[in-house]
């Protein structure tokens, strides 16, 4: 069963990168677009709007895998802020301070700065136009 699991290693990074920032551009629309319906919305232009513009722009960017390094990269510095903005103060461990999927969506998006986008993504069809034109 291991002996042929690496194969899968390329098409799971996509699906990584794809749940992961489905799942955090969900937090951007509850926050932008009101969808679904929050119990709050924050005011225009207060931190957690901003962070919501970010979360849907940049997410829907990793979420279809194009310039992938670079919006993982500011959404990783994004979930590292609002972990330390907050969830930090209110305790140091993360499962009694509510940051754990801060961290874990931080580390997650760090990673796909340095894996990039994997092979279903618009990363990778640009990079194989590129190469197709050169040749």
């Amino acid at each position: 069963m291991f002996s042929s699991i690496h194969l899968l290693q390329p098409h799971l990074l996509s699906l990584l990168r794809i749940i992961s920032s489905l799942v955090l551009f969900s937090y951007g629309t509850q926050k932008i677009l009101l969808f679904p319906a929050a119990a709050s919305v924050p005011p225009v232009g207060s931190l957690s709007w901003v962070a919501g513009l970010i979360e849907l722009t940049l997410g829907f960017l990793v979420l279809i895998g194009f310039q992938t390094r670079i919006a993982a990269f500011v959404l990783s510095g994004l979930m590292a802020f609002a972990y330390f903005i907050g969830h930090a103060s209110k305790s140091f461990f993360p499962a009694q301070n509510g940051g754990v999927a801060a961290i874990l969506f931080c580390f997650v998006f760090l990673y796909l700065v340095a894996a990039g986008a994997g092979p279903l993504s618009v990363d990778n069809l640009l990079k194989r136009g590129r190469t197709a034109i050169a040749a």
